[in-house]
This record gives C-alpha cells, sequence and structure tokens, in this order.
C-alpha cells in the first residue's frame, strides 16, 4: 500500500517498488481489492488505493468524522464545479489529504488522498498554514522551501503575503505550482474557537479549470462549503 501511495501501476511496477516477486504482489493485491483496500482502475490495467482504505484510516485517525462530516459538502462541490474536491489537514509540516470527490470528466487529475506534500506548494497547505501562530510560520518559512515547478512560490515575502490574502478573503488560487497541469483553490475551515482545523479544495486539469471569468465564482464555492463545514463542526 505505501508503495501504491506514490502513484497507481501495475503489478510489474509494484513488484519493483516493494522489491517482491509478481506473484505475491499479484496475490496481495487480490487480498486488498477484496477488502476495498486498493481499485484497478480497468480490467487489466493499473491499481490505485481504494476509498476502503479511507474508511479504515478514518476508524483509526482523528481525521474520521471530519471525513464524514465534509463528505456531503465535497460532493456538491464536485457537482457545482464538475471537478475534484478533497478535504485536508495539517500534519506535522504538511498537507495530509485525507478524502476526495472525483468528477466524472473524462480527463481526471489523480486522486492524493492519503498522500503528504510541502505547504507551500498546494492552496489547502497555504490555507492551513495561514492558520498556524507566527512561531510556526517563521519555522517553516526559516527552511529552503523547495520548488516543485518552475512557478512555485518560494520567495519567504511573497509567501507571507498570500497568507495574509487567505486570511482577509477566506482563500487561495494557486496555477500550476505543485504540477504544470493541475489549477487548484482552497480555503480553510475552522474550528470551535476560531482555529483553523482543515481546508477545503478544488482542483482541476490546467487546461479547462477554471474556465474564464469563472475565478470568483468557483472561489466563492469553495469557501461557503468549507464556511459550512466550520458551521458543522462547532
Amino acid at each position: 500500500m505505501r508503495a501504491l501511495a506514490i502513484g497507481s501501476a501495475g503489478v510489474t511496477e509494484l513488484s519493483e517498488r516493494a522489491e517482491l516477486p509478481k506473484s505475491t504482489v499479484a496475490r496481495l493485491l487480490s487480498a486488498l481489492e477484496e477488502e476495498g483496500a486498493v481499485d484497478q482502475i480497468e480490467i487489466g490495467g493499473d491499481y490505485r488505493l481504494g476509498s476502503g482504505l479511507v474508511d479504515l484510516a478514518g476508524a483509526a485517525a482523528p481525521g474520521r468524522n471530519l471525513i464524514a462530516a465534509a463528505r456531503p459538502h465535497l460532493l456538491d462541490l464536485t457537482d457545482q464545479t464538475g471537478e475534484t474536491s478533497g478535504v485536508a489537514v495539517l500534519e506535522d509540516k504538511s498537507v495530509l489529504y485525507l478524502d476526495h470527490v472525483e468528477s466524472e470528466e473524462e480527463v481526471l487529475v489523480r486522486s492524493w488522498t492519503g498522500e503528504m506534500l510541502p505547504l507551500h506548494v498546494v492552496p489547502s497547505g497555504l490555507a492551513l498554514l495561514a492558520g498556524q501562530d507566527d512561531e510556526f510560520v517563521g519555522k517553516y518559512l526559516s527552511r529552503k522551501l523547495k520548488r516543485s515547478t518552475p512557478k512555485t512560490v518560494i520567495d519567504r515575502d511573497e509567501v507571507r503575503s498570500r497568507l495574509d490574502t487567505i486570511r482577509s478573503n477566506g482563500f487561495l488560487w494557486v496555477h500550476a505550482e505543485f504540477d504544470e497541469s493541475i489549477n487548484s483553490v482552497a480555503a480553510p475551515v475552522k474550528g470551535d474557537s476560531g482555529e483553523t482545523v482543515a481546508a477545503i479544495h478544488v482542483h482541476g486539469p490546467a487546461y479547462r479549470f477554471p474556465d474564464d471569468g469563472q475565478d470568483k465564482v468557483i472561489a466563492d464555492l469553495v469557501k461557503q462549503a468549507a464556511e459550512n463545514l466550520s458551521a458543522q463542526l462547532h
């Protein structure tokens, strides 16, 4: 399952990643598929982590209630925007994607459920970072910020400016900074005392998302979903 967390793959590639015989990998995949922990994208095709794994992780993790609470809002967002939506939390100094609802478009962005990314390269991470205290933000920005693409913002002053934008506007767009083919927008989810406990986002292929003139409309939908979830968690 850790080998699959890197990305979908077939039996041969997974056997290389896990350093196991292909026969063993095939047997393990079959057992995991029965439990819903992995899915085969199509007959004879690659495997990916399955939705059943989210349920298992949720049962053992503090995010279980958050996943259940966020699901209806993600379903609405995906229906409204036609793109994949997701919910994420802060994990150490990274953003952890807890759950996604995929769109029905023919061209999809892969699901990042269960994966962790640097905070500064995706809007969910920046939304989570914006909700932390000055000490946390300072320590994070004191590290060397790595680029994922040529468009990744790594200037510390510019990152701080983006955090201020999230705090004032309640959302942030990021274009092709983690992956050149992906655009995304996110908004923070607040807890009882106003602390940021999660982030909701929508992402899609850069060539079609967002449609011309729809940036604000989509951002408002994401922001409203985050506010609705915040109210539900209070």
